[in-house]
């Protein structure tokens, strides 16, 4: 053998040789019993019913993450009840953590429900459950802020702001001076 020449095999085949531009693969004839026709619909069936499990599992997420307030709610109240009517530091922090997440939550309804947009997902009625929750958990929190007696909602709340009244009669006894 001389060096530089390649050695080959009788058995081997190069599938580069009498290739053309206009062969393909759809030149070769079907095995018995397989219709290219009929595996391309079934990919496009299955592709449809994978692309409608998927809108079916983002709703799905979606309903659970606009129901996830209603547990919050829940345990914030039981949490409020536990700390009673009286002003003191345990019942002022799980107050404003009640106000706080409600209002932290409403600022972030887009980020929540980002992963749910899709054109075949509806997130519009998660999307106004999740508001209602979260406004209803912020209700809650001004609920106990007033049971506290934190709201200025008495008129002997205002009393500072008002002007003194004015003196409609004098009196005075004895003799004068």
């Amino acid at each position: 053998m001389e060096k530089g020449k390649a050695y080959v095999r009788k058995w081997a085949i190069d599938f580069t040789e009498n290739q053309t531009a206009s062969s393909s693969s759809r030149d070769i004839p079907n095995p018995l019993g397989f219709d290219r026709a009929s595996q391309d619909q079934d990919d496009s069936t299955v592709t449809r019913q994978k692309k409608e499990a998927e809108a079916t599992w983002k709703a799905q997420k979606a309903w659970e993450v606009a129901q996830a307030p209603f547990k919050n709610l829940l345990m914030m109240g039981f949490m409020m009840w536990m700390a009673g009517s009286t002003v003191h530091l345990f019942s002022i922090g799980i107050t404003f953590s009640a106000l706080w997440q409600p209002i932290s939550a409403l600022q972030g309804v887009g980020k929540v429900f980002e992963p749910y947009k899709d054109s075949r997902v509806d997130i519009v009625a998660p999307k106004l459950l999740f508001i209602a929750l979260n406004l209803a958990g912020l209700a809650l929190g001004v609920w106990k802020l007033n049971t506290l007696g934190l709201l200025p909602t008495h008129p002997s709340d205002w009393v500072s702001s008002l002007p003194p009244a004015q003196e409609v009669e004098y009196s005075g006894g004895g003799l004068p001076l």
